[in-house]
């Protein structure tokens, strides 16, 4: 037995009890004859005596024990000196003095503090040594954290009769939205599995088969250029109901959601019911089809006012069947003219042509025929227009109106972007707020202009809407498809369809996304043919496991919710991997590698 209790199990109910702990040295405060350490496991901290008195003999003298050895220790629990106690540890009021201790590991200088935890200290650095990074406090709550998500949702999917089913790792490489991380086959010289992106075809095969109701917490792994938001490897839960409609999706995952934030982080404040928007409104309103719903500030539409204006810039921006848009910042008045020009420069560096800024002097709600207002361009616009557009935009006086004129695509996306940066620069949110919502009737198709061809919107086994099922190929850029996302606070948390499950229908979509017969029997006809054999509709959800956790824990980088990640570039520090091959390995694997 190395200790009869963790650290922070440690209470006042022990005081006169003789114990033994094991931990981490946290710290060491030399006191002349006495030596006071804080000793550390994943439980907390307390703090520990050492009376030279007191104390039996060691191999090693008490006083060299320093930060991080691991050490064994047995002693009384006792109450700490009145005026010594430190409240903001649970176990403040008592500490153990030492009797006896074992060294059982020392410990190098660590390349960085650990007790005093600090964001400036080089990531790539913590995660060379993560296995010390994992040392701190915050990163185990994260970890327990994570534990504490899937387990929710596992017991909460068995009590509603889904069955956990592993799907393989090695599988085909398949057109599914990114590149694949590939694996040679020895035993198939010249052959290549592929590593899933996601098990999307292997759980609608589960659905065919008549497993009914199946999910899976799964690794997935995708080939993708690095963003701070992306692993090369992720977590996802997978969810997959036979003979459903999409409601019935919705209502499952908002349930389930619901119950996973009031059971897991309470202190956050979680909207009932989600809000549900389609993709169409979602972009009018937000400039986004993730939008983040902490705020209000909606994108109000100022075209029909902008056309025949005295300023030219609009009046030939809707000439030119572009479009004039805009955003009411609140107390805007507030902002320097520095900070007003800095968001001119940022809507500059999203391809906008500029920033139109007006800040209201006046009420434009009231009957004042005197109307004031302050603009850089000023002399361009007339006061009515102005007015007119401040109770349009239902603006008040100070608050700051923000115009963009152009293309409505591009508009709209540019708006969408200022619309986030201004509700965290204004903080116009709680961070303690969840505001969930369901985007709805995403596009099937996109038209890839780069290849000029037509791409899926999400992945190409979504269910067209009925209406469209007819006559796909007569104008796939109207199609609306039963595919959806679960947003929250501007991050997109899962994303989900109703399949095709059938051949023929099927078959009509690889052929607008420009597959050829012979190159969709080759692709998918695992899925194909197992749609001759009697499958049901089915639909389902894959919520990412980072992203939720991210939401929980309050953070932006989603290497702080995984145990080991890699770098934004997909490099791992710990293993220094991706490396290289001895060429004996890539001999027997009958493989070349020509460097660039």
């Amino acid at each position: 037995m190395y200790r009869d209790y963790y650290c922070g199990e440690t209470n006042e109910k022990m005081i006169g009890e003789v114990i033994e702990l094991s931990g981490w040295v946290n710290k060491r405060r030399d006191h002349g004859g006495l030596l006071f350490i804080d000793l550390r496991d994943r439980s907390g901290l307390i703090q520990v005596v050492f009376d030279p008195e007191k104390l039996s003999e060691s191999d090693i003298h008490w006083n060299q024990i320093r930060s991080e050895w691991v050490i064994q220790v047995k002693g009384l629990i006792q109450s700490r000196p009145r005026g010594t106690e430190n409240l903001n540890l649970s176990t403040g009021k008592i500490e153990l003095l030492a009797q006896e201790y074992t060294v059982l590991n020392i410990s190098k200088t660590l390349p960085f503090e650990l007790s005093d935890y600090k964001e400036e200290t080089d990531e790539y650095i913590r995660l060379k040594y993560r296995y010390l990074d994992l040392r701190r406090a915050n990163k185990y709550q994260v970890l327990k954290l994570r534990h504490k998500v899937v387990k929710y949702i596992r017991d909460y999917l068995d009590e509603q009769g889904f069955l956990e089913v592993e799907t393989p790792i090695l599988i085909k490489s398949t057109p599914e939205g990114a590149r694949d991380f590939v694996v040679p086959s020895r035993n198939n010289p010249g052959q290549f599995y592929a590593l899933p992106q996601s098990p999307q075809q292997l759980k609608q095969l589960l659905m065919v088969s008549g497993v009914d109701k199946y999910f899976q917490i799964v690794k997935c792994f995708r080939d993708e250029d690095p963003r701070a938001d992306r692993q090369p490897e992720f977590t996802q839960l997978d969810l997959e109901m036979s003979f459903v409609t999409q409601e019935d999706v919705l209502n499952l995952t908002e349930k389930m959601f619901i119950g996973l934030v009031q059971s897991v982080a309470p202190s956050k404040s979680i909207n009932s019911p989600f809000e549900r928007l389609n993709y169409d409104l979602s972009m009018e309103l937000y400039g986004s089809d993730k939008p983040d719903l902490r705020f209000e500030m909606k994108i109000k539409d100022f075209t029909t006012q902008s056309k025949n204006n005295q300023f030219k810039v609009l009046a030939d921006t809707v000439g030119n069947g572009g479009v004039v848009k805009g955003l009411v910042a609140p107390n805007g008045n507030n902002y320097s003219r520095k900070q007003i020009d800095s968001l001119v420069e940022y809507v500059k560096a999203l391809g906008g042509s500029g920033l139109i800024w007006i800040v209201l002097e006046d009420d434009p709600k009231s009957a004042n025929q005197d109307f004031e207002f302050k603009s850089i361009v000023k002399k361009y616009l007339d006061s009515d227009f102005v007015k007119n557009i401040g109770k349009l935009s239902d603006a008040n006086i100070g608050d700051m109106i923000l115009l963009v004129a152009g293309e409505n695509k591009k508009t709209l996306e540019i708006l969408g972007n200022l619309r986030n940066k201004l509700g965290k620069d204004l903080n116009l949110y709680d961070k303690n707020d969840l505001k969930f919502c369901f985007i709805t009737d995403f596009p099937l198709f996109e038209w890839d202009e780069e290849r000029s061809k037509w791409t899926s919107s999400h992945h190409p086994f979504t269910m067209p809407h009925d209406e469209y099922i007819s006559d796909l190929k007569n104008d796939p850029s109207s199609i609306r498809a039963y595919c959806y996302d679960l947003v929250a606070n501007g991050s997109e948390i899962a994303s989900g369809s109703i399949r095709i499950h059938k051949k023929e229908l099927q078959e009509e979509v690889f052929s607008i996304l420009g597959y050829s017969k012979k190159e969709t029997n080759e692709l998918f006809s695992q899925l194909l043919n197992s749609f001759e054999y009697g499958a049901p509709p089915h639909g389902g959800i894959a919520p990412g496991i980072d992203r939720i956790v991210m939401l929980l824990a309050g953070t932006d980088n989603i290497r702080d919710v995984i145990a080991f990640p890699k770098t934004q570039s997909g490099f791992d520090p710990l293993f220094e991997s991706p490396s290289n091959l001895t060429a004996d390995q890539l001999k027997e694997l009958g493989i070349t590698v020509e460097k660039p």
